[in-house]
Order: structure tokens, then C-alpha cells, then sequence
């Protein structure tokens, strides 16, 4: 289900989690208590994790009965229909957005200006419940008729013990090989925007914290004694600085300036986190919640070991990896890449690239939007004895399709465009795999959105299904392309690799590919080349091209959509109204920072 090597992860955290040392037979009742919070913060967390598990589980086995079901069923009836419960609980908690349609669709104030988006209405409910139990967690158990001095004492505990305890989530839900994305069937994009709320958590029950433990200082003797602590006490000083740099992550980590600067607020990013993680160590010596930023501490540890495990395992050795550069029409790339030791790709898939010559250091997430193997003239093994022997014979390359924005990929793309015939060859490094969580084998009906660069997601699951329907070994009857793009000469960037779909047993049988074209300069240039390949001006009417689907409906129709929000919040709002109707599940393909 998930890498092997991203158990660690998990274990590291059970350890940190059940492994404590907790108050000691000496401590005061306050003490215990704010102990007793900072572990139900975690086993409260543990059970919700346990809970999604368990429902992946259901869900993972219900798929894979129907998917030997289905296999020689060309009606697929039973599974066209759908749970009324089921169905509901789709409709109105996990496909719903936070308000009537818009989730995935940008605030911009303009083309530079991202002021971000709204969460689903079951991502809100978590969050709002994640930080309701945190506000409760900070002010219950508090003798409020106590005096001042000590309300506030407990209250100042409370609040920077929980800042601490919250860290373990926060590290763990930024990491790349986090280990509950493939357990839980939950994409990157979803605990990426957990991790900026948890973050925000930590910083306001920091900044609480200190002032919990100021305002007292200040009503008895001014704000001269605060200056001398911090000069004079590691603890306050420590204290100090960590606050300073989670108050500069939190207004550095606003999405109008994460989106604008992303490169340089990346790097920025790491070196706060980096400064406040020890500021706290050495703020929290001596104390027992040291040992919860001990479990973040090797979280963070483990998992960029990891990666660099990767990054050396995938690209040292047997030639590295290189990259050809090829410029595209439409300010698009094309890159194809040898790698040093691939994988068996999947569906889905995206890596992260490393380019030195171009980034540096950098990293940026594409997905993998096709994978071929060639022979391999440099082999020395000879004639093929064995299946190792067969595959040391054979290269793999992995394609991309890159569309030039600013920064990384503008660099890219000019060095592309200045070479004598629009290619150029650099050294490569890739880290992955990632993804690849969602299968569409087990359905009958599968449509598939794609708004532009988006069709590299989509592009080889078309590939696996039409291949699987000429074996025999998926579900699907009726495979729907729908592709959305500016120009004709955006359809060079995968012409290659279509023409080899189109060549494949059985397509015409199964695949139907709908190309529109918003920004065509002429009407000669819309023309469909079959029945089956038709071409459209305009933009589609997604709810019109779901209605017909769901009318020809055979077995369990998944919908997978990959592109521009907005087009995303039109596939939604079309699966959501038909949940009653019939069988259909959502499939959205984001990656948002």
C-alpha cells in the first residue's frame, strides 16, 4: 500500500507516543493535568487515524470484490445503483465543499496574488474540531476562582505544553514519505493543509504562552524586568526567539506571500522552522515536554533521511540520471528521463525533480505522465537467462510534461528554447515514487477531466484501462477523455504518446476522447479526426457530459478530475447532484503550497 521504509515514521512516533515518561509521583495535580492533555491530544489523533483506516479498509476490499466481479460482466447492474446512506454522506460531508460550490477555485486579488482556498466541508470539520480541542484543552481543569498569579501559571503550562505536544502532527503532516498518506488513501495536498493549521495551533498557543507568563511580570514590575530576563535567563531567552521565528513563519506562511515568492519562502521556511526547533529545545531543557520534540525532532530526521535514500538509491551509479530538455509549443516541456534505477511505475505517480545546473538545491513535484522501456546497448550481460537478466537489458525512461511558469521552470524553459534545435541534455536527480493512491480498475464508467497540463495525470490511466480491457483484468466498459485546452498546438505535447493509445487492441471499443479547444484562432482548425476522437470549440458543459454518462451508466462510475479549480468545482457539483441517481465517485487530483 506505501513504502516499506516509512513504517519508520510510524514506529518512531508509537515510541514518542507510548514511550514517555510522564509527571513524576512529586508533581501537582496542575502538572498531571496538563500532562493528561498533552498525551489525549495524541491518542485523540491515534483514534481518528484508527477510524480512516479502518474505513480505507472497507472501502479497499469493496473495490477489489467488485473488480473480480466485474471482470467478465459487461452489465455490471448491481453496481450502478447506489447506498442511500452512503450516498448521502458523500453528497454532504466528503465530496461537499465548505459552502455550496467553490473549494479548489482561487481567491486572487490578481495573476500574482493567490489569497488561497476553502476547504471540504469534511477537511473544515476536522480542522474545526482540531482546534476546538485545543481551546478546551488550554482552559479546562483551571481553578478560575484561584488567584491570578496561579490561573495564569497553569494556563501558561498548559498552553506551552500543548505548543510542544502539537509539533508531532505538525512535522508528520509536512513530510513527503508521511506513511499515513498511503495508509489512509489521503493525498499530500490534504495534509499539507493540515500541517499550515496546525502550525497556526502551535504559533497562537506560543504567543499565548508568552503572554500568560508576561502580564504578570509587567503588572508587578514593568516591562524593564521583562528585558532583563531575556538577557539574563537561557529559559526566557530561548523562549524569546522561539516565539520571534514562529510569529515570522506564520506572516511568512500567508498564502499571498507563500504563492508569490515560493522559491525563496521554501528556503526561508526551513531555516525559521530549523532556528525555532532548537530555540525550544534549549527552552524546554530540564523538562519533561522535551521529550515530545524529541519525537518531532526524529520524525523530521527520519523522513529527510529517507528521501536522501532515495534521491542516492534512484540516481547514483549506472550512468545517473539525465534528462532531455525538449521546447514545446503552447510554452510547454517535454522531459525524458533515464534513470539510473526506475520503478515500476503506477498510475498516478508524480516525483520530485532536481535539476543543479537550473535550481540548485531545488525541488519541484510533475507528474510522471508516461513510462517506456527501450533496449539497453550499453548492456554487458549478453544473452537473457532470467527475468534480472531481461531487465538489466532494458532502460526505462519517464516522461513529463512541464508548463512554464516563473521561477524553476521559466529558467528550464529558456535554457530549452536557446539550444540549436530546441533540446538540451543536463544532469538529472529524481526523488520518488509518490502518489499513484487511486485506482480505477473496479469501475464499469470511467470519465476523466483534464484541463491542460492536468492531462499528464490522466493520460496513463487511460493507458492502463485500455490495456486492461483488451486482457481482461478491469472492470471498465466505457472509458470518457475529456480535455480542455487553449490552443490546437497544445495537443502536440502528448501526440506521441496518444498516437501509441490509439494504436492499442480494442480502443475503439472502449475509449472515447473529447478535445475543446477555448481559444481557437479559426473554426478551421476544429476538426474531429472519428467517432471516437471528436473536437469541440468552447468550453464543455461538464454537467451535461456527466448526465450522459450516468445515462449509459454500466456498474460503478468513477470520475477523476485534474486541472484548474474551477473545473474541479464544476466536476464536483455535477457528482454531487447524481449521488442519489446512481453510483459515482469523485476522484480530484490537486497540488496546492
Amino acid at each position: 500500500m506505501f513504502s516499506q521504509s516509512t513504517y519508520w515514521l510510524l514506529l518512531a512516533a508509537a515510541q514518542v507516543a507510548l514511550g514517555q515518561e510522564g509527571p513524576s509521583k512529586d508533581s501537582s495535580p496542575a502538572e498531571i493535568t496538563t500532562w493528561t492533555f498533552d498525551t489525549r491530544i495524541l491518542i485523540v489523533l491515534a483514534a481518528v487515524v484508527a477510524a480512516l483506516a479502518t474505513y480505507r479498509a472497507v472501502i479497499f476490499s469493496v473495490r477489489y470484490i467488485r473488480t473480480l466481479t466485474c471482470l467478465n460482466n459487461d452489465e455490471q447492474k448491481y453496481f450502478v445503483m447506489p447506498s442511500t446512506v452512503y450516498a448521502s454522506v458523500k453528497e454532504h460531508i466528503l465530496y461537499a465543499p465548505m459552502f455550496r460550490k467553490r473549494h479548489n477555485h482561487e481567491f486572487r486579488l490578481s495573476s500574482a496574488l493567490h489569497m488561497g482556498m476553502l476547504p471540504t466541508r469534511f477537511q473544515f470539520i476536522f480542522l474545526a474540531s482540531v482546534i476546538g480541542m485545543n481551546a478546551a484543552f488550554c482552559v479546562v481543569g483551571i481553578p478560575w476562582d484561584a488567584p491570578s498569579a496561579k490561573k495564569l501559571a497553569i494556563f501558561r503550562n498548559r498552553t506551552g505544553s500543548l505548543a510542544v505536544v502539537n509539533l508531532i502532527p505538525l512535522v508528520l503532516m509536512a513530510a513527503r514519505n508521511n506513511p499515513l498518506i498511503g495508509l489512509l488513501n489521503i493525498s499530500f495536498d490534504t495534509f499539507n493543509l493540515c500541517h499550515r493549521w496546525f502550525g497556526r495551533i502551535v504559533v497562537v498557543e506560543a504567543v499565548v504562552h508568552m503572554f500568560a507568563w508576561s502580564v504578570p511580570k509587567v503588572q508587578t514590575a514593568g516591562w524593564k524586568v521583562i528585558q532583563e530576563e531575556i538577557n539574563s535567563a537561557q529559559l526566557i531567552m530561548t523562549g524569546f526567539v522561539g516565539i520571534i521565528a514562529f510569529v515570522v513563519i506564520f506572516f511568512q506562511s500567508l498564502s499571498v506571500v507563500r504563492h508569490a515568492f515560493y522559491e525563496t519562502f521554501l528556503h526561508f521556511h526551513i531555516a525559521l522552522a530549523i532556528l525555532a526547533i532548537v530555540a525550544v529545545w534549549f527552552h524546554l531543557d530540564g523538562l519533561s515536554q522535551q521529550q515530545f520534540l524529541i519525537g518531532a525532532i526524529v520524525i523530521w530526521a527520519l523522513e529527510r533521511a529517507i528521501r536522501l535514500f532515495s534521491i542516492v538509491y534512484r540516481n547514483v551509479g549506472k550512468g545517473g540520471t539525465n534528462a532531455i530538455i525538449e521546447a514545446l509549443p503552447g510554452d510547454a516541456l517535454r522531459v525524458t528521463m533515464k534513470i539510473a534505477r526506475p520503478w515500476t511505475f503506477r498510475p498516478g505517480q508524480h516525483m520530485f525533480l532536481y535539476m543543479p545546473s537550473v535550481g540548485i538545491w531545488t525541488s519541484h513535484p510533475f507528474s510522471v505522465a508516461w513510462s517506456d522501456e527501450e533496449e539497453n546497448p550499453t548492456s554487458e550481460k549478453g544473452l537473457a537467462m532470467s527475468r534480472q537478466d531481461v531487465l538489466a537489458t532494458k532502460k526505462t525512461t519517464m516522461s513529463l510534461i512541464i508548463r512554464r511558469r516563473t521561477g524553476f521552470t521559466s529558467h528550464l524553459h529558456r535554457r530549452a528554447e536557446r539550444s540549436a534545435d530546441g533540446k538540451v541534455v543536463v544532469q538529472a536527480f529524481v526523488e520518488g515514487p509518490y502518489g499513484g493512491l487511486h485506482v480505477l480498475q473496479s469501475y464499469g464508467t470511467v470519465m476523466m477531466f483534464a484541463g491542460g497540463v492536468g492531462i499528464t495525470h490522466q493520460i496513463p490511466h487511460v493507458r492502463e484501462l485500455v490495456a486492461g480491457f483488451a486482457n481482461s483484468t478491469v472492470a471498465a466498459r466505457r472509458v470518457v477523455l475529456v480535455w480542455i485546452v487553449q490552443s490546437p498546438e497544445h495537443l502536440e505535447w502528448i501526440r506521441p504518446w496518444m498516437t501509441s493509445i490509439l494504436a492499442m487492441d480494442n480502443r475503439r471499443d472502449i475509449l472515447r476522447i473529447l478535445l475543446f479547444v477555448t481559444q481557437p484562432r479559426s473554426t478551421q482548425e476544429i476538426h474531429s479526426p472519428s467517432a471516437t476522437v471528436q473536437m469541440f470549440p468552447g468550453r464543455p458543459n461538464v454537467d451535461t457530459l456527466i448526465g450522459i454518462e450516468a445515462d449509459k451508466q454500466i456498474g460503478a462510475m468513477g470520475i477523476s478530475v485534474c486541472g484548474p479549480g474551477a473545473l474541479s468545482d464544476d466536476v464536483r457539483l455535477a457528482i454531487r447532484k447524481r449521488q442519489t441517481q446512481s453510483n459515482i465517485d469523485f476522484v480530484e487530483e490537486t497540488f496546492s503550497w
